[in-house]
C-alpha cells in the first residue's frame, strides 16, 4: 500500500546500517515515549545534492513509502532511491531516464517505481535492495500515474491509454475499466492503491469534448475495484457537481478509503474518507487549525491513520504547507517540523507509527524525514 509501502530481501550489510543524522523535532514538547520504546523524533534521511521546497507540485526528494524495519523508499534529487536507516541507496536505472522515484514498497521488500525520460515518456519498475538492475514491466514504455504494490506482490497502475493495470510476478495479469455506470468517453484516470485483500481504489474521469453539442464533457469518479475481481464500484463523489474532483489516494486493509475533495481552483482541497460499503458520499474530519485546505496521502494498513499536507492559498501563504495526521477520530492534527516556518508534507504512514514525507531544514533545504511514532508527536496548533 501507499501508506506502508506505498514491500529477495536487503543485504546483511544494508541490515546492519546504524540509524544516524535522527534531530529533534522543531514543534511542541512530545509526551514521554510508551512502553514500547518509541522516541518520538524527526529522523533527517540521506539526500542527494540540494533541493527546494515545490509547493502544490512533486517533491524532488522525500520518502514515498514504508517497508519492514527500517526500509523506506522515494526520491532525492529527482532520482529514485531507498534509505535503510538514514543511509541513502542508489536505484541501478537501466534505462535511459531524466528522472524518477520509488513509489511503494511491500513487507517482502519488492519495490515499485517510476522513471521519466526526457521525451515526456515513462516507465514502471520493480526492484529489490542490492539487485544489480531494475525489471521494468510489460507495458511500461505507457505508464502514467501513480502505482502501489501490496504484500502479495500485486503491482497496479494505468497506462496512457486510459486502462488500469495489475501486475503479478512481472506479468500483466488484469486490466481494470471504469465502472459500468460511469458517463460515456470516461477513461481510468489514476490507481493509487491496493491493500493486502486485493482492493484496488483510484479515479476514473471523463474529459471529453463534444462536438456535437459544443460542450467540453467533464466528470471525476472515484472508484473501487473489488478484490474478487468484480465490477468497478462507483464510490459517491465527496462533493459532487461539475468540475468537482474526489481525488483517492489509498485503502486500508478494512477498506477505509482516504483522499481529497477538490473544488475549482488547483489549491481548495478538503480530506476525505470514504467507509463500506460505500453508500454514502464519505465524510471529512475538517481541516488542520488554521489551514482552510488539506489533503490525506496515505493511510496505514490496520492503524486508522491518515497522513497529508495542510496548505493555505499559494497566493496568500500565512503559514507555510505543514504536514498533518489524523487518527481516524478527532480533530485533524499537526506533525512538528523540520525548522520553524518552514513547509513540510507527509506522504505515507506505517502500522509501526512512522510517517514519511519531507520537511526544510532551516537553511531552506527540502530533506526526506520520517517521524517516529508520528501520532504520539502530533499536536493541535494555536490558531
Amino acid at each position: 500500500m501507499n501508506g506502508t509501502p506505498s514491500r529477495r530481501a536487503a543485504s546483511a550489510a544494508a541490515a546492519a546500517v546504524v540509524l544516524a543524522g535522527i534531530v529533534t523535532a522543531a514543534g511542541p514538547a512530545s509526551a514521554a515515549p510508551s512502553a514500547a520504546a518509541c522516541t518520538p523524533k524527526v529522523q533527517v534521511l540521506g539526500s542527494i545534492g540540494s533541493s527546494v521546497y515545490n509547493p502544490g507540485g512533486p517533491q524532488a526528494d522525500s520518502v514515498l513509502g514504508l517497508g519492514k524495519g527500517n526500509l523506506s523508499v522515494g526520491v532525492s534529487g529527482g532520482l529514485p532511491v531507498y534509505w535503510t536507516g538514514t543511509t541513502l541507496h542508489k536505484v541501478p536505472l537501466t534505462a535511459p531516464a531524466a528522472s524518477g522515484e520509488l513509489v511503494a514498497v511491500n513487507k517482502g521488500g519488492l519495490m515499485v517505481g517510476r522513471a521519466f525520460t526526457t521525451g515526456g515518456g515513462g516507465y514502471l519498475f520493480t526492484y529489490r535492495a542490492g539487485a544489480a538492475a531494475i525489471t521494468p514491466l510489460p507495458g511500461a514504455d505507457e505508464l502514467y500515474g501513480d502505482a502501489d504494490v501490496n504484500d502479495a506482490g500485486y503491482v497496479v497502475s494505468r497506462n496512457r491509454a486510459g486502462v488500469g493495470l495489475v501486475w503479478k510476478d512481472g506479468q500483466k495479469v488484469r486490466e481494470l475499466a471504469p465502472p459500468a455506470d460511469a458517463p460515456p468517453h470516461a477513461l481510468v484516470d489514476l490507481v493509487t492503491g491496493i491493500n493486502n485483500k486485493g482492493d484496488i481504489v483510484g479515479t476514473a474521469k471523463v474529459d471529453h469534448y463534444d462536438s456535437d453539442h459544443d460542450q467540453q464533457l467533464w466528470e471525476s469518479i472515484p472508484v473501487l475495484w473489488p478484490a474478487d475481481g468484480g465490477p468497478a464500484k462507483s464510490l459517491a463523489p465527496s462533493g459532487g457537481g461539475t468540475y468537482q474532483e474526489s481525488r483517492v489516494t489509498d485503502v486500508d486493509e478494512g477498506g477505509r478509503v482516504v483522499g481529497y475533495d477538490w473544488y475549482g481552483p488547483g489549491y481548495a482541497y478538503k480530506p476525505w474518507t470514504w467507509a463500506a460499503p460505500y453508500t454514502a458520499p464519505g465524510t471529512s474530519p475538517g481541516t488542520l487549525t488554521p489551514f482552510p485546505y488539506g489533503t490525506f496521502e496515505a493511510v496505514s494498513p490496520t492503524a486508522n491513520v491518515s497522513v497529508g499536507t495542510a496548505k493555505f492559498h499559494p497566493d496568500e501563504p500565512t503559514r507555510a504547507d505543514q504536514a498533518q495526521l489524523w487518527k481516524g477520530t478527532g480533530p485533524v492534527l499537526a506533525l512538528p517540523r523540520l525548522a520553524a516556518d518552514r513547509p513540510s508534507t507527509a506522504t505515507a504512514v506505517a502500522d509501526d507509527g512512522r510517517a514519511g514525507g519531507a520537511a526544510v531544514n532551516a537553511k531552506g533545504k527540502l530533506k526526506p524525514v520520517i517521524w517516529t511514532c508520528a501520532a504520539q508527536q502530533a499536536y493541535l496548533p494555536q490558531p
